[in-house]
């Protein structure tokens, strides 16, 4: 029995940000956009599959009347499944181009581009993209020797900034799978317990999710520094057991049709030093000045500094940005490469749009983060997740 693919928007939701796109598009000085970020493939056409590990994109065109789906051979069933584009406009690759020493499957693109007529326009390419390989680009130049090739500055990014009232919904659904998470963690975590038995039980709740609400798979894996490794955000588990006395962090996202929700918690194994608890209500009155400052018409970088004012009330400062901006995303990162709450970012907050407040301390011998998803609200960042915040001791 055939199944009907669940998709995630109307067509008329996907056609409102094709429109927007190509207003932006017209504005920067471009006829064509090549998007290879499977995050604005998707927020530009619902099209969902694992597929970004070979060279894809979706083309947007400022006179064409749909978007077009280019990617491997045995994919283009993917996007007749998660799209509503018409069938002409689903292009495959040749399948023999897949890991090719010599040919690549943007030779096929970029005669694609050629065949529609477009081989003289100017167009924008997303060089940040993390899929976008050097080899991507030589090809499409040797191909499209007749067309200006520039960086779009990552334009479709920008235009998912500002999430819809149904994104909102999926990012307090992925705040709630998260929490969940958090708290499985807790239940999961003792002295003994290997590292990645703990890591199971949080990706059996990631995945589960919440009632009315399964999860998905993150952009990121659970990272789990402990002792000395909580001095460096960045480190996954091990299968050592967890020592009696010891400081841990968890880093995860809840994750709902690809909208990410991220949080920070750290937990100690026993009773923890009080220097360590006076750090963290630092981190959460920061955090809190933050998420009052993150109203419609205030910009990031005054978000950032209501963080620093009560790091230096403390004798802290914090040099990396203290966030950026979330939503839809793909491994590697869920962030979306735009916003970060930092100096010099003037970007007006506008209601909608949604951050992750990543306010790690990283010190030389250890590190407590405490962090928050949120989404701007009227009067200010309004929290995705509700999970404990102090730190989380584990007896």
């Amino acid at each position: 029995m055939t199944q009907i693919f669940d998709k995630l928007f109307p067509p008329e939701e996907y056609a409102r940000r094709v429109s927007d796109v190509k207003r932006r598009m017209r504005a920067a000085g471009f006829d064509l956009i090549l998007c290879q970020d499977p995050a604005n493939m998707c927020w530009l056409t619902g099209f969902d599959g694992w597929s970004f590990y070979v060279p894809q994109c979706v083309l947007v065109h400022v006179d064409a009347a749909h978007p077009v789906w280019f990617g491997r051979a045995q994919d283009a069933r993917s996007a007749r499944i998660t799209t509503d584009l018409p069938d002409g406009d689903i292009v495959p690759f040749s399948e023999r181009l897949v890991h090719h020493p010599v040919e690549h499957p943007y030779d096929e693109l970029a005669a694609l581009i050629r065949d529609r007529g477009w081989g003289a326009a100017r167009i924008g390419v997303e060089m940040d993209a993390h899929y976008y390989t050097a080899r991507c680009h030589l090809h499409l130049l040797a191909g499209l020797s007749q067309a200006s090739l520039a960086n779009n500055g990552d334009l479709v990014n920008w235009a998912r900034l500002v999430k819809s009232p149904a994104e909102v919904a999926l990012m307090r659904e992925a705040g709630a799978i998260c929490t969940a998470a958090i708290a499985r963690a807790t239940e999961a975590m003792a002295p003994g317990v290997p590292q990645q038995q703990v890591i199971a039980a949080i990706l059996q709740q990631l995945t589960m999710g919440v009632p009315g609400a399964g999860g998905d798979y993150a952009a990121i894996v659970p990272l789990m520094p402990v002792g000395e490794g909580t001095s460096t955000p960045h480190l996954t588990w091990s299968d050592r057991p967890l020592p009696s006395s010891a400081l841990t962090m968890i880093e995860i996202a809840g994750v709902r049709r690809r909208y990410h929700a991220p949080l920070t918690r750290t937990f100690h194994l026993g009773p923890p030093p009080r220097a360590l608890r006076d750090l963290a209500k630092v981190i959460v009155e920061g955090v809190d000045a933050g998420l009052d400052m993150a109203r419609p018409g205030r910009t990031a970088e005054e978000v950032e500094a209501a963080w620093q004012a009560v790091l230096r009330r403390n004798g802290l400062s914090k040099d990396s940005r203290v966030g950026y901006s979330i939503g839809l995303a793909y491994p590697p990162d869920w962030g979306e490469r735009t916003v970060s709450l930092r100096p010099g970012d003037r970007t007006a907050l506008q209601e909608g749009m949604c951050f992750h407040i990543q306010s790690g301390l990283w010190l030389q011998d250890f590190g407590v983060a405490i962090s928050e998803s949120f989404v701007v609200g009227p009067s200010g960042g309004e929290r995705l997740c509700d999970a404990p915040r102090d730190v989380i001791v584990v007896d």
